[in-house]
């Protein structure tokens, strides 16, 4: 099955307690299609300035993104700068560069118009929804978003919620949504909008996967060494779609190792800085963390 991510190709400047980098690759289209390229093909459509590095985009192909979909624009690339505190949780924003990306209008490559699985990142709702519109019969498609699209334009997200079949959100975008302080209660006010599926992202904690009548919680992988959370969400985005596009149908057992799948691929991505980390992953690598998965939360 083909798989799509609309989002950002962005450069990055993070700094933690345990190092720094300096306009690394970034951007939730690249974390995206690099953690779901250990399953599927995903087709990237994102936009950069005349300065995006030739190595980067030679690195995409390596991994065998689609670029067919990646524009190039007069203007500087999208950047962002933080830096993490002793909370890993949580990136502090120095600065924000939109740059050729605050003009990003995606428009599908003809090939694009049939994708079956569909990504998208946190951009406008207004995007999200005209994106949508160009796909001819999406078999699935997932939104992400955050608390500047929650808080500025409300109703339209509430649209394009109604046009998408699973939504990622983190706990408190989740409580913010919804306008309320429980989680579970929160959830099916979600589900109410539109989705069929919630995925709640808690970081460290791990992640649940909500539906009318299932509940499933899968801890994150404990790993003894964790440098840069940048990109872990969306690499967690990844890997579930990525799993899932490799067949047709939702069911419960498919959704909950897509779960385990985006904790592996989010996991990976955390150990080192950018995409250092997910550059030598391999699908045996991926496998091997899943067994071990298994033998975790086995009782």
């Amino acid at each position: 099955m083909s798989l799509l991510v609309v989002g950002s190709v962005a450069l990055d400047s993070v700094k933690t307690p345990f190092g720094e980098i300096k306009e690394g690759l970034g951007g939730s289209a690249t974390y995206f299609s690099i953690a779901a390229g250990c399953f599927a093909k995903a087709r990237l459509v994102a936009v950069v300035g005349e300065d995006f590095p030739a190595k980067h985009v030679s690195f995409l192909k390596s991994r065998g993104v689609d670029l067919r979909g990646l524009s190039r624009a007069k203007g500087k690339t999208f950047r962002w700068k933080g830096f993490y505190g002793d909370d890993m949780n949580e990136a502090k924003t120095l600065r924000t560069d939109l740059n050729v990306f605050e003009t990003f209008r995606p428009e599908l490559p003809p090939s694009y118009k049939d994708t079956s699985f569909v990504f998208l990142a946190n951009i406008d709702p207004d995007l999200q929804r005209n994106v949508v519109d160009q796909i001819r019969d999406p078999h699935l498609v997932a939104l992400d978003t955050m608390n500047y699209w929650i808080s500025s334009k409300p109703k339209a997200l509430q649209k394009a919620l109604s046009r998408v079949d699973i939504l990622f959100v983190n706990e408190g975008e989740a409580m913010q949504l919804a306008g309320g302080s429980n989680l579970l209660k929160a959830a099916r006010s979600l589900l109410a909008m539109g989705p069929s599926t919630l995925v709640i992202k808690r970081g460290e904690y791990g992640a649940l996967l909500i539906r009318k009548d299932s509940l499933f919680w899968a801890p994150a992988f404990p790993l003894e060494n964790v440098k840069d959370p940048t990109g872990a969400g969306d690499s967690f985005a990844g890997g579930f779609m990525g799993y899932l596009s490799r067949r047709k149908g939702l069911t419960e057992t498919r959704l909950r190792r897509a779960l385990i799948y985006g904790s592996i691929m989010a996991s990976f991505n955390v150990e080192a800085f950018s995409l250092n980390r997910l550059r030598k992953i391999k699908r045996e690598d991926v496998e091997q963390r899943f067994r071990a998965f298994r033998r975790l939360v086995r009782f």
